[in-house]
């Protein structure tokens, strides 16, 4: 059977990147709900994270040591190798989580509120970092789910904050580039960690579900990110996107150990490199947003 998608790097003229952001917008009403921007929420998101709490699933055999985590899921204290699979698992995902949630804290700053938005593309990019605080509420779901309930999200180090802080006042010209590889590094490193938790946790197969339902959601939303990020940009853009894969997955999976302990980063980047939305499943495909000129013509 012959691919469904071209290449996320597929180059797009203006006029057909002005006819998605349109679409998109169809969409993203549709699929979050109503913004509560003093909540930094979604209606909808709101109720599905609150179905899943009041519905809790928990592991049968706790954590064989759950101060093992504690002492390194902020900062790696030990050795990786001396630290079992699922707590690497575990404090590598809040990592990543964590990097997350500090870079939006400084966008959602500087961006434009909804009520002083004076273009789509504003109004769009609102809509998205609510749908990134929304993640970090289901990642910390995720380590409830593994009797992890004194998870506190910290700040990085102070320089780590202040480039954090300084990206989203970047020109746009400078900006689209790299706001997008992170969002592709995003849904990459996602995609590897299905069957991690598939393995970690083949022997608690209710934590195990619950787990990649909380992921599914984050997931979704960050693939239709991808297209939303890539529309901003230029096909001299894109030839530069593709370029900045490998030193951005290096760069960004150097600074957490339990990456480079857990997955194959070579291997990450070639899939960033390569990424066309064709490995992905079809539950996923029918909920997330594509944009039309990355699937192939009927």
């Amino acid at each position: 059977m012959s691919a469904n998608y071209h290449s996320i790097f597929t180059p797009a003229n203006y006029q057909q990147r002005l006819e998605n952001f349109d679409d998109y917008w169809v969409f993203t009403q549709q699929h979050g709900g109503e913004l509560l921007e003093s909540d930094k929420d979604l209606t909808k998101k709101k109720a599905l994270l609150a179905d899943f709490k009041a519905n809790p699933v928990q592991l049968r055999t706790p954590l064989k040591d759950p101060d093992a985590f504690y002492r390194n899921y902020v900062e790696m204290q030990e050795d990786p190798k001396s630290l079992d699979k699922m707590t690497l698992l575990l404090t590598g995902m809040y990592k990543f989580a964590r990097h997350e949630w500090v870079g939006i804290k400084g966008a959602w700053e500087f961006a434009p509120s909804m009520a002083d938005a004076n273009s789509l593309e504003d109004r769009i990019s609102r809509i998205h970092l609510a749908e990134e605080f929304c993640h970090v509420r289901l990642f910390d779901e995720m380590l409830k789910t593994c009797g992890l309930d004194k998870v506190e999200w910290v700040p990085l180090s102070p320089w780590k904050e202040k480039v954090y802080e300084f990206f989203p006042k970047l020109p746009s010209i400078i900006l689209n580039s790299p706001a997008f590889v992170t969002e592709l590094m995003g849904v990459t490193f996602y995609l590897h960690l299905y069957p991690l938790i598939d393995e970690v946790f083949a022997e608690e197969p209710e934590v195990c579900t619950r787990l990649k339902a909380l992921l599914d959601e984050i997931t979704i939303d960050e693939i239709a990110h991808v297209g939303q990020r890539r529309n901003f940009i230029n096909p001299i853009g894109m030839k530069v996107s593709k370029k900045l894969v490998k030193p951005f997955y290096t760069m960004f999976f150097n600074d957490i150990p339990e990456i480079g302990a857990l997955f194959n980063i070579p291997q990450m980047i070639a899939d960033g490199q390569n990424f066309d939305f064709n490995q992905l499943p079809e539950y996923m495909l029918a909920r997330t947003w594509i944009p039309s000129y990355c699937q192939a013509a009927n």
